[in-house]
């Protein structure tokens, strides 16, 4: 395992990160975590050098109002020993701040629900225009400061779902150790992007990076054109060996965090990890990369990434299946448009389906890509009518 040090925290941190949004689940519910399966995975990853665990407060819940399962799981994974050897980050879930007192309420029961005495790297989660406008009027930084001070947290960040300019705000509005933005061959120049990237490097901040496959996307049923790309080079990287490597080889990334829901995952993940590290991407390589990019920016529709922050919907719509089988759909060329359309009535349900909206806009309210979704749903039933 290459390991690299997070910024101003100076802590040396593995450049693969546990990302625990999508562990593996019983019967496709989002709530049931497959523990036993879930806990060897995490556990096999720590053995074998990953030192980075990430969750939140509403990963594998019942929507955003409430904790998910994912951070009792993590607390229980974590037992035996195996919390000594890790760096903990979790999430302040900024959506449901409406005091300052809330924030130190829901600090200390991720205190119990993680079964820990302090969080290493505690993140502002998701913010946004809305919730920093809100935050910085309920005195966020005196709570950051004070938790700081009593050791319930060790070093402070935020994670980001907006534009440049509000990135930029907020990178200088306090003294952070690190920050996590989403980044990947795809989304280059998307919401913090590279600019965001250098931008936080050059204050000393850690990068921390979300959806480096894009949800999956970057993996599974690519268009032939890329998948002849990748072919044509002469290198048997696989797809998720192409995206991760262009991450590790920015010496300015701390952790490239993976959401890894099957052991096979974390063992390719492991592997790649273990050889890539900063300025290992050849010439040969970059010049694959930067035929791929052009391909998908050409092709992609929606900049959907399967967060699941859209859900539930109150009208039983399955957005981010919705949008997957929509990209998917213009992604893999004309020749594939019947299997798609056949794929998507046979895999989302009738009562699920795009056209089923309602158009309440709840669920933009909660899109950290900041989708139209609900024109973008028009567009997805009438490719699928």
């Amino acid at each position: 395992m290459i390991y690299r040090k997070i910024g101003k925290a100076g802590v040396e941190v593995s450049q693969l990160g546990f990302g625990c949004m999508r562990l593996p689940v019983i019967d496709g519910v989002a709530h049931q975590i497959n523990e036993p399966l879930a806990t060897q995975m995490l556990r096999h990853a720590i053995d074998n050098g990953v030192n980075y665990v990430d969750t939140a407060f509403p990963y594998h819940g019942y929507g955003f109002d409430r904790g998910g399962e994912s951070e009792p799981f993590v607390g229980r994974a974590l037992r035996d020993g195996y919390r000594q050897k890790v760096q903990l980050a979790t999430k302040l879930p900024s959506w449901l701040i409406t005091c300052h007192a809330d924030m130190d309420k829901y600090l200390n029961e991720q205190l119990a629900r993680l079964e820990t005495d302090h969080i290493d790297f505690y993140l502002v989660h998701a913010i946004n225009k809305g919730f920093w406008k809100n935050l910085t009027a309920h005195d966020l930084f005196g709570f950051l400061d004070r938790a700081l001070a009593d050791g319930r947290i060790r070093h402070a960040g935020f994670s980001f779902h907006d534009d440049l300019q509000l990135f930029k705000t907020v990178v200088d509005a306090y003294n952070w150790s690190f920050c996590q933005i989403q980044y990947n061959y795809v989304d280059e120049n998307y919401q913090a992007g590279r600019a965001g990237l250098e931008y936080a490097a050059e204050r000393g901040l850690g990068i921390v990076i979300m959806e480096p496959l894009r949800g999956g996307a970057l993996t599974a049923n690519l268009p032939e054109a890329i998948t002849d790309s990748f072919a044509e080079s002469g290198l048997r990287h696989s797809p998720a060996e192409w995206a991760l490597k262009w991450l590790f080889d920015d010496p300015r990334i701390s952790v490239v965090l993976s959401g890894m829901s099957a052991m096979e995952h974390v063992t390719e993940n492991l592997r790649i990890s273990a050889a890539a590290g900063a300025g290992s991407l050849t010439d040969k390589e970059r010049k694959v990369m930067n035929q791929v990019q052009a391909i998908f920016r050409q092709r992609m529709k929606v900049p959907c990434t399967t967060c699941g922050y859209c859900m539930p919907c109150p009208a039983g719509v399955e957005i981010p299946k919705n949008f997957s089988m929509y990209n998917s759909f213009h992604m893999m060329g004309e020749k594939f448009h019947d299997a798609t359309r056949f794929m998507y009535f046979a895999q989302v349900a009738e009562t699920a389906r795009a056209a089923k909206c309602v158009k309440c806009g709840r669920c933009e309210t909660h899109c950290p890509q900041h989708i139209a979704i609900m024109r973008e749903l028009e567009n997805v039933a009438a490719t699928f009518k």
